[in-house]
């Protein structure tokens, strides 16, 4: 039955089956995984007599009088009913459902649940209800009794406008006995010692579950079946890595002090740990595999400068791949600042082709690379595109490296290395950098075989921003202040969540703020625009005019969030703020306090009753990365910490996620991986993980 196509279920015609379509639901275990986005309590049961204004109730009660009408002028459309049961009378009134009207008669008993309201009397506006008569309590088989509408923790989904609610419960509800012919990723012995529910009871009880320990255990259910391929890919992966040969990168410990001696300030005590763990990984042999995560500004680039010194020192070249043209810039000036030109450094994206600081051919850089004249390759996703090869390929660096396509991320480390890499036999070292912290314990769940470095430390001398939450009556408050600190020879940033407005939208967007800001509140002032879908071309403009000093405040949607280093930026507004996450909050303050000056960021929503939010004042509180990562885990799910098609990760489920998830998932994991090394005994499993290793970066 779990294979059923959806239009074969009764009751579903030609409508729902397209309706289906575009929730991406064709068969009837796609029906059973489309689990509810939230519930609604209708637990709370009270005779009549006791409904309160205000709460939420189920109440019991024969219909007195059942009627539709109009309302105002005709405008408005209602069934209204009034409904007794011996402590009293309440009315129900549904709007724009006159049919209801022609499904009640006076004498059902009738079940409802809703907010009891007030309008003239006590009455509940469009309540949930069911026929107390056609609720059959003895319909157990599918593990669910009483009414699907009322009454009980009620399934909310995310659903076509074409696919009424209560024709999907009823859909659902019939389709249960089909979980049971789902396949199950997990050997009974094995889901019993770790304390697992059973799949079918999990999947009933994410639908129509009786109390919130059912759901809380159910979709911690759900969550290690759909975490479980990923982490038998990665012990699949680590098995073949295991037979791989590396490159032995000999540090230069003279080389380095003395570079380091140049340098006009001192290394973190974390930033020469990761330093020297990195130059021991690459001294092996084995390929390195290892994650560079900091907060922001603590130093990353510096570390993989390091990195790339020591690489070109042995004669092999340096990759590193930047998500965007602008950060690979940031990058490109950043390393020749530091180098100097006498490396061979280069930058290529799908603008510049550009060495030494010289603009050159495609072609002609191309050669350069291929040739081995150029040590140090920086780029986007341009560099992986083309013809480009390395004459000696020794290490890539890939930055903020889960803002990367998975297929572009596993360029070298498949087929096509060998071409690419320069070197048939062996495998270049990888250093994977972010700033959006991940919390140890995650990390170390996520990645079995990948060895951490993490930089706890900030530089000296950098004071944390001064995050505060503010109400719509302080509006100017805020633009005094970046008034004044523009008038004392800083910058600031104005970010929005949108670039286009839409019509039912309450958030600012990012054009039209920049013409309201403009005109209206900062007509002296130099403001620029930046959004993601500008032409690389303008995009560079108005960062190097930026940068420069030429804009004074840059109107900016999250594009800013990563690759962005501007010290003179002391200010930053951010509107809409309850529409990110905490961790994309912090990168993007962090865009500012790049330096030692007093900095503020104003958190703005589009309604102030959003205000005393728990996430916003967390981050108005906490300045580290590391905790408000675990936070924002924990609130809003793993898919809101890592992003969602771009994270590599195909999880189904990413709310349901959490850290004690992932660890069950990679215990359960080590112990198939240990009878059934190749999973020859769990084909579905087998595909699942062999389909995370033909797409996932090497980690």
């Amino acid at each position: 039955m779990a294979d059923i196509d959806i239009k074969n279920l009764l009751g579903v015609g030609s409508a729902f089956t397209k309706a289906f379509a575009t929730l991406k639901i064709s068969t009837v275990a796609d029906l059973l995984y489309n689990f509810p986005t939230r519930y609604m309590d209708y637990r709370k049961k009270v005779n009549i007599g006791q409904a309160i204004e205000g709460d939420v109730v189920t109440i019991v009660g024969r219909v007195k009088n059942i009627k539709s009408n109009f309302g105002f002028r005709g405008r408005v459309s209602y069934a209204e009913a009034t409904l007794e049961d011996g402590t009293g009378t309440i009315k129900a009134i549904w709007f724009n459902q006159t049919w209801i009207a022609k499904q009640i008669k006076v004498g059902d008993e009738l079940i409802l649940s809703g907010q009891v309201g007030r309008y003239k009397t006590l009455q509940l506006s469009n309540p949930a209800y069911e026929l107390l008569n056609k609720i059959d309590d003895e319909d157990t088989e599918a593990g669910v009794s009483g009414g699907l509408h009322t009454g009980r923790l009620v399934p909310i989904y995310k659903r076509s406008d074409l696919v009424p609610l209560r024709t999907l419960r009823k859909l659902v509800k019939e389709s249960l006995p089909a979980a049971a012919e789902l396949e199950d990723y997990i050997p009974k012995p094995i889901a019993k010692k770790a304390k697992l529910v059973p799949l079918p009871e999990a999947i009933t009880h994410l639908h129509f579950p009786e109390t919130d320990e059912q759901i809380d255990a159910a979709r911690f259910r759900i969550a290690v079946d759909d975490i479980l391929p990923q982490q038998l890919a990665v012990l699949l992966n680590k098995d073949i890595k295991d037979k791989e040969v590396g490159i032995a990168v000999k540090p230069n410990i003279e080389q380095v002090k003395t570079f380091l001696s140049t340098l006009p300030f001192t290394l973190t005590p974390s930033q020469k740990r990761a330093a020297w763990d990195i130059f021991q990984d690459m001294e092996t042999g084995a390929p390195m595999n290892r994650l560079l995560q900091g907060d922001v500004g603590s130093g990353k680039t510096i570390v993989a400068i390091l990195a790339a010194l020591q690489t070109a020192g042995s004669g092999f070249q340096t990759a590193l791949l930047a998500p965007t043209e602008i950060l690979a810039k940031q990058h490109y000036d950043t390393f020749r600042s530091v180098l100097g030109s006498g490396e061979g450094i280069a930058l290529l994206t799908r603008t510049f082709a550009n060495t030494n600081g010289q603009e050159i051919t495609r072609a002609e850089l191309a050669t350069q690379i291929k040739s081995g004249e150029i040590k140090i390759c920086i780029g986007t996703h341009a560099l992986l595109q083309g013809k480009t090869e390395f004459h000696k390929l020794g290490l890539v660096i890939i930055d903020e490296q889960h803002r990367f396509g998975v297929s572009q991320r596993s360029f070298l480390f498949h087929d096509s290395s060998s071409q690419k890499s320069g070197h048939k036999t062996s495998r270049p070292h990888l250093l994977s950098m972010s700033a959006t912290p991940i919390p140890r314990t995650l990390a170390m769940s996520l990645y079995a075989d990948l060895s951490v470095s993490t930089l706890s430390h900030v530089p000296t001398g950098r004071k944390p921003v001064r995050t505060s939450v503010v109400p719509e009556s302080k509006r100017d408050q805020a633009y005094e202040f970046v008034k004044k600190e523009i008038a004392a020879g800083h910058q600031a940033f104005v970010v929005t969540p949108r670039v286009e407005d839409t019509e039912s939208s309450e958030v600012r967007s990012v054009k039209k703020e920049f013409t309201r800001l403009q005109k209206d509140v900062f007509p002296k002032l130099r403001l620029g625009l930046l959004y993601g879908k500008m032409k690389g071309a303008d995009k560079e403009k108005v960062m190097a005019e930026f940068a420069s000093g030429k804009i004074d405040i840059l109107v900016a949607t999250s594009v800013i969030e990563i690759g962005i280093d501007i010290p003179n930026a002391t200010a930053m507004i951010i509107e809409g703020s309850e529409r990110f996450g905490l961790a994309q909050l912090h990168q993007l303050r962090g865009r500012i306090g790049r330096n030692n000056f007093d900095c503020e960021c104003f958190l703005f929503t589009t309604q102030d009753s959003q205000q005393d939010t728990k996430r916003l004042n967390a981050l108005a509180k906490i300045n580290d990365g590391f905790e408000l990562a675990k936070l924002d885990l924990e609130e809003r799910g793993f898919g809101d910490l890592f992003g969602k098609e771009q994270s590599g990760f195909m999880f189904r489920f990413p709310k349901f996620i959490t850290v004690k998830a992932l660890l069950a998932a990679r215990d359960i994991a080590a112990e198939i991986h240990q009878t059934d090394p190749k999973l020859m005994k769990s084909p579905g499993l087998q595909a699942a993980a062999t389909q995370y290793l033909a797409d996932i970066h090497a980690e």
